[in-house]
């Protein structure tokens, strides 16, 4: 299992790893707007999958939007910090 800090300093490290088999990599390179994108595709299918699905569908979009939104935070260089202050 898998916490919000651990997968924020595993996607840190592939950030910064210049491997380019990186999705990650790839994702932060192809830029902020497609990012967004798929920010708003996944907040989608969440909402989707809370209306008919189970639980274990609604859990694997929360995750993939979870993902998206630290690529997101890295890519804008927000710290954890700085979301933490304001929840």
């Amino acid at each position: 299992m898998k916490s919000f800090e651990a997968l924020w300093e595993e996607l840190s490290s592939k950030s910064s790893s210049r491997d380019e088999n990186s999705t990650t990599l790839k994702a932060l390179s192809s830029g902020t707007h497609f990012i967004a994108k798929k920010i708003i595709e996944e907040a989608s299918e969440v909402m989707l999958a809370a209306e008919s699905q189970g639980k274990s569908e609604l859990a694997d979009e929360i995750s993939q939007l979870i993902y998206w939104i630290q690529v997101l935070m890295l890519d804008q260089k927000l710290s954890l910090d700085e979301i933490y202050e304001r929840l």
